[in-house]
């Protein structure tokens, strides 16, 4: 009798005591996408995760724990030795959205059975479902109603806690966020109309981002169709706003507290999937295996097209080595410069047909303001000698205590975007967020002024001469020597590297 791994033992046990949902299906999958009628529920996936961990290529471990005590599972998938190419598909951040998690379901289930499915040199690491209590309630967000979508830069909850911790351990060259986006709703069913693309993707679209990584992800984007209508599938970039005519269209948001961009800051290809799924329907997963079928195509080109695979992996190492800009954006958006029209593909919903509306589409990034980066050059005040430093006799003894009460600089200080992106130092202070190291030390001085009777506290930090008055719970950012106040940029497209 074969010897069970500990992952499976564990599980195995845990369905003999717990009662499977109703409806659960058993621990396989069809042996097609066609044949899925119901998403996979969580018990299910549990158990078929334990029966193919140690198959093949596959290793199967718990990330994280959620609210609930459900299992955030990681599946690595590699044949071995130097596998230069690093994968990361992830799904199921919003609970109700359920195509690419069951299209990662049976991508595992192949490399499981036929491990040849997993081309060498791959290096391939999977979150089927990152968010299993939204899953198993049928919600967008977590157990804790917090949109995960929306948490990526204070990481509070332990879902989102677990990706970037895999995303750090990995340090993939491509990364895949899977979703699924309403095809109906109510504002298209009043002008008789419902979304035309069967599935949409676009790429990491930040201005902060190294252009040449944006590019790269852009090919993608841009020859996916190909290999989509050969398949028998619609494609469109993704695009998110109102019902054309009428309303403006915009690419993806720019902004980094999605996954999108988010895991783009560890300067990879970074990308977003949206399947189309009608929710005003008697039964919304009808369509499940045309979804699911047109995930598949999408996510196994990702493992399997080598046509520009050099220049994608010259890319993102050179991304990696890239310096601080001289200006870092604080505010981006996507605008439409030359007041251009774009027909926009729409379906009828009485007729089955395609009809093409006009509309606004914003489709240029654009950096408005910005402000002097803080870091470029130097971590450390000149004024202030580092702590170990040898102080001359005749110095006062306040010149001495300031030097031995400034903070050392870490082991390995790195100047690079990519380390200074990657650190959380800047979303968890407990003086006000500024851009420093992890081991600044921050003065604080309060007074309350008569006139006002409200408090005002000044904050001073040593080593990046940032500064931040309070007084009255708003925040007045203070000019520095530094000279980091507001710096605008023209209102267009600006070479940021500096």
């Amino acid at each position: 009798m074969p010897t069970l791994t500990p992952l499976a033992t564990a599980t195995l046990l845990l369905l003999c005591t717990t009662p499977m949902p109703c409806g659960a299906r058993a621990a396989t999958l069809p042996d097609e996408s066609p044949a899925i009628v119901r998403p996979t529920s969580y018990d299910t996936m549990a158990a078929l995760l334990a029966s193919i961990d140690g198959k093949g290529p596959i290793r199967v471990s718990v990330e994280a724990k959620t609210a609930q005590g459900r299992s955030i599972f990681l599946v690595h998938a590699t044949h071995g030795g130097e596998a230069p190419f690093r994968v990361l598909f992830y799904a199921q951040q919003h609970g109700d959205e359920v195509a690419g998690k069951e299209a990662l379901l049976l991508l595992l289930r192949d490399i499981a059975s036929r491990p040849e499915t997993l081309p060498a040199g791959i290096d391939l690491w999977i979150l089927p479902m990152l968010n299993p209590d939204g899953a198993e309630a049928g919600t967008r967000r977590n157990a804790a109603n917090v949109d995960l979508n929306r948490d990526h830069i204070v990481q509070e909850q332990p879902e989102t806690q677990a990706l970037h911790r895999v995303a750090r351990r990995a340090r993939p060259q491509l990364a895949v966020d899977c979703h699924e986006f309403e095809r109906d709703g109510a504002k298209r069913a009043a002008r008789g109309v419902i979304a035309w693309p069967d599935i949409t993707m676009d790429g990491l679209n930040n201005p902060l981002f190294d252009p040449a990584v944006i590019a790269a992800a852009q090919r993608w984007v841009d020859t996916a169709e190909a290999a989509l209508t050969t398949a028998g599938y619609r494609y469109a970039r993704y695009t998110v706003g109102g019902v054309p005519p009428r309303d403006e269209q915009r690419h993806s948001a720019p902004d980094i507290d999605a996954g999108l961009n988010a895991i783009g800051m560890y300067a990879g290809l970074s990308f977003i999937i949206e399947s189309a799924v009608r929710r005003d329907v008697p039964d919304p997963q009808a369509d499940l295996a045309r979804r699911v079928d047109a995930y598949g195509v999408l996510l196994r080109r990702f493992l399997s097209d080598t046509s520009h695979r050099a220049t994608d992996v010259a890319a993102v190492d050179k991304a990696r080595r890239r310096p601080l800009p001289a200006f870092l954006p604080t505010n981006y958006l996507w605008v439409n410069p030359g007041a251009t029209v774009t027909e926009i593909a729409l379906q009828g919903i009485a007729t089955g047909r395609a009809l093409l509306r006009t509309s606004r589409r914003c489709s240029s990034a654009t950096a408005s303001r910005s402000r002097r980066c803080p870091h470029r050059g130097r971590h450390a005040p000149r004024a202030v000698p580092r702590c170990g430093s040898r102080t001359s006799s005749t110095r006062s003894t306040r010149a001495m205590k300031a030097a031995r009460s400034c903070v050392a600089p870490p082991p390995r200080r790195s100047n690079s975007l990519q380390d200074h992106l990657s650190s959380r130092s800047t979303a968890r202070r407990h003086c006000a967020p500024h851009s420093c190291s992890s081991r600044c030390r921050c003065t604080a001085s309060t007074s309350t002024r008569v006139s006002a009777r409200t408090p005002r506290t000044e904050w001073h930090c040593r080593c990046c001469a940032w500064s931040n008055v309070r007084a009255g719970g708003h925040s007045r950012r203070q000019p520095s020597s530094a000279d980091s106040r507001d710096t605008p940029i023209g209102g267009r497209t600006t070479d940021l590297a500096g």
